[in-house]
């Protein structure tokens, strides 16, 4: 068997079979790709459903004719294809083979088999733009908030030197890719359909800056149609591929959701971006956060960083309000400073009384106090200074 017929027998089986059927997956692990797709033709497949499957399939046409035909169309796209023997194949996707989600029941849900193989437009090598990147992904209409938060964190990713995955939707799909495109990083749009024919069409300006400095993959054959059930079937490979995956706005029933609930059963980093309670696309990022203990409140660039990057190399810094002179007060001297009179002017004496402390401490304090220009030495004792009005420009 040679590199060429493993090729075209894995392109023919996504063809027959929607990517991400177990029981094809389980025969090609165990027979090989060309063993498989022969054993598909002639019937002789273990179970009910992948028979029917294939039955309904073949009227379309030839398998082995139909993968030539889309290995031909891929070279004259500027396209490739990359299957696991392949150097640049992203190894993470193997972790698919173990993904099983609680109470799965629709077919969506129980076929999340790795890929077979992945059609790919971009020079970059797939492998090594994976294996630093981040899914940024959430709701196509999105607001003006999502809007802002994808694009900073997508801006922000890239800075860092992290590609930016996410699937080409408007909303915040669409803000993470240009956000990282702004920031001249890297940035990968996982499709639902042909690499030829990205969907929407209303990004095609988009999808054509991401396959000059990025890369568009896919699971499907070129000319495959985005059909429904495919973009749920394409979030298990946005969920693996990636070192974890950030979700900005989303709805109660999201796909993008979906795409979160795959990576907290693959175990990657799942992060949430809060939202307004009163907004309904909050709603679905906020129960994930309720659902999963292991899902991680995110507020920006620097939380994601700290969730995905090397152990003690990107901590986010802890939250801080703005420095105060206060800030650097004991006990001692923030009494004395509480203790003064709003106005008017009071003696170390007085002072130290009303506060409850020896003279002593309240000379010495009362002197930080002052070097600090929070009181200001008067003939007859301290008083508070005064904050000085700030000056608009004209």
């Amino acid at each position: 068997m040679t590199g060429t017929e493993d090729l075209h027998a894995r392109v023919a089986l996504t063809w027959l079979a929607e990517p991400g059927t177990r029981s094809v997956h389980r025969l090609v692990d165990r027979l090989g790709p060309v063993a498989t797709l022969q054993l598909l033709l002639d019937g002789g497949a273990p179970d009910e459903t992948l028979r029917a499957a294939v039955a309904a399939r073949l009227p379309a046409g030839d398998p082995r004719a139909v993968a030539a035909e889309a290995v031909a169309l891929t070279d004259r796209l500027g396209a490739r294809i990359v299957s696991p023997a392949d150097d640049e194949w992203p190894v993470a996707l193997g972790d698919l083979a173990r993904l099983v989600l609680p109470g799965a029941s629709r077919k969506v849900d129980r076929e999340t088999a790795p890929p077979l193989c992945l059609w790919v437009r971009g020079g970059w090598p797939l492998a090594e733009v994976l294996d630093r990147s981040v899914a940024v992904v959430g709701a196509r209409a999105a607001t003006g908030y999502g809007v802002h938060v994808a694009t900073e964190l997508g801006y922000g990713l890239a800075d860092r030197e992290w590609t930016v995955v996410s699937g080409g939707a408007f909303g915040i799909d669409a803000a993470a890719h240009r956000g990282a495109l702004n920031a001249g990083g890297v940035t990968v749009a996982v499709l639902a359909c042909g690499v030829d024919r990205p969907y929407p069409m209303g990004n095609s300006a988009l999808f054509d800056r991401i396959a000059e400095t990025g890369l568009l993959i896919s699971e499907w054959l070129p000319g495959a149609e985005p059909l429904r059930p495919r973009f749920l079937i394409r979030n298990r490979v946005i969920a693996a591929g990636t070192r974890g995956s950030v979700l900005v706005e989303a709805a109660a029933r999201s796909g993008a959701a979906q795409t979160m609930h795959r990576a907290v059963a693959l175990r990657r980093p799942a992060m949430v971006v809060p939202g307004p309670v009163t907004s309904a696309l909050s709603v679905g990022a906020h129960e994930l956060l309720r659902e999963y203990r292991d899902a991680r409140l995110v507020t920006g660039l620097a939380h994601v960083l700290e969730e995905v990057g090397r152990i003690g190399s990107d901590l986010a810094p802890p939250a801080r309000g703005e420095e105060r002179p206060t800030d650097v007060l004991d006990d001692d001297a923030a009494l004395l400073r509480e203790s003064m009179p709003r106005r008017g002017v009071i003696s170390a004496d007085a002072l130290a009384a009303r506060a409850g402390v020896p003279v002593r401490t309240a000379l010495r304090k009362l002197a930080l106090l002052e070097e600090l220009g929070l009181v200001t030495r008067r003939d007859d004792g301290y008083a508070l200074t005064r904050p000085q009005p700030s000056h608009g420009h004209a």
